[in-house]
């Protein structure tokens, strides 16, 4: 039923593998057997674009980035990303971002890169998967404590959800919310991850936030849409699970971690929670990092 969310996230893959130099359309096809029209027919009503849109959408976010983080001429960028001059990248970074290589590469902001797109899902390996009996014994969660600085946390607050799917079905673009924050890794805050959710208490009621810490002097500009918010030092409770399969073990890992973070006494290690004007946060770097739910505290007594 779903054997096509599972190919066209192949094609998605290739894709990513060398934006540089990806395979060809019939070369895909040729791969998963079908005909390159159909190959195609399916990337858009999965993904929303063209294959063509979305590698040349992917090529200048990562040329976007080459510009931002290296010193490499813009014409070098230009050819290595495909393009047959420096005029005709010029061009193309201008429609895609309203700004010039050569303005960016002197002042980088935040523009929405396009994201890498994700159409196969946990959801859609269970589907696949359900004949067949997995027995796997994930690791309880595990409990530190992390120290965390004073810093700003730019992003968006909604106090109208509490969880991350409701957050992007709350009117929120994903794709442009991720790509624009990405233009911004480069300012994420020293030691930790990039982009982040979390929790924020108002009134007695709980919004779920996401967006960027960086640091706290930070005082460039913030993403239409979006805020800037300071954050107090402070001591954090993580409730961690390390790199597991996230097509395999998603719902079972932040089951795990989640039901001790929601449920455990800081009481037991002399501390309390801390969360008046604090924020919680949530780690999801399945493969790299892992899962995680930091709270922060502060000592008793």
């Amino acid at each position: 039923m779903y054997e096509w969310n599972e190919m066209v996230q192949l094609m998605i893959d290739w894709v990513e593998d060398d934006l540089t130099a990806s395979p060809t359309l019939l070369k895909m096809s040729e791969q998963l057997g079908y005909s390159p029209y159909y190959c195609t027919r399916q990337f858009h009503a999965l993904t929303g674009m063209t294959l063509r849109d979305y590698t040349w959408q992917r090529r200048i976010g990562r040329a976007a980035l080459e510009l931002r983080d290296t010193d490499t001429r813009i014409l070098d960028i230009a050819v290595k990303f495909g393009f047959s001059s420096q005029e005709a990248f010029s061009r193309a970074f201008f429609r895609a971002f309203k700004i010039t290589p050569y303005a960016y590469r002197k002042a980088p902001r935040p523009i929405p890169l396009a994201i890498r797109a994700e159409v196969f899902s946990p959801y859609h390996y269970l589907i696949r998967e359900r004949e067949k009996m997995r027995q796997v014994h994930l690791q309880e969660a595990e409990i530190k404590l992390e120290f965390i600085p004073a810093h700003k946390f730019i992003g968006i607050r909604d106090i109208a959800s509490d969880n991350y799917g409701q957050f992007w079905e709350n009117g929120h673009d994903c794709d442009e919310v991720s790509g624009t924050l990405e233009s911004m890794s480069h300012l994420t805050l020293k030691g930790q991850l990039g982009q982040t959710a979390g929790w924020f208490y108002q009134d007695g009621r709980k919004g779920y936030l996401y967006g960027i810490p960086v640091a706290a002097d930070y005082n460039g500009a913030i993403p239409e849409g979006m805020e800037c918010r300071d954050v107090p030092e402070s001591e954090y409770l993580v409730f961690f699970h390390p790199p597991f399969d996230y097509l395999q073990d998603n719902g079972q890992v932040m089951s795990i971690v989640e039901e001790v973070a929601w449920n455990y006494d800081p009481g037991s290690m002399g501390y309390a929670w801390d969360e008046e004007v604090k924020q919680d946060y949530q780690r999801h770097f399945p493969e790299g990092y892992g899962y995680a739910v930091l709270r922060p505290v502060r000592k008793m007594g």
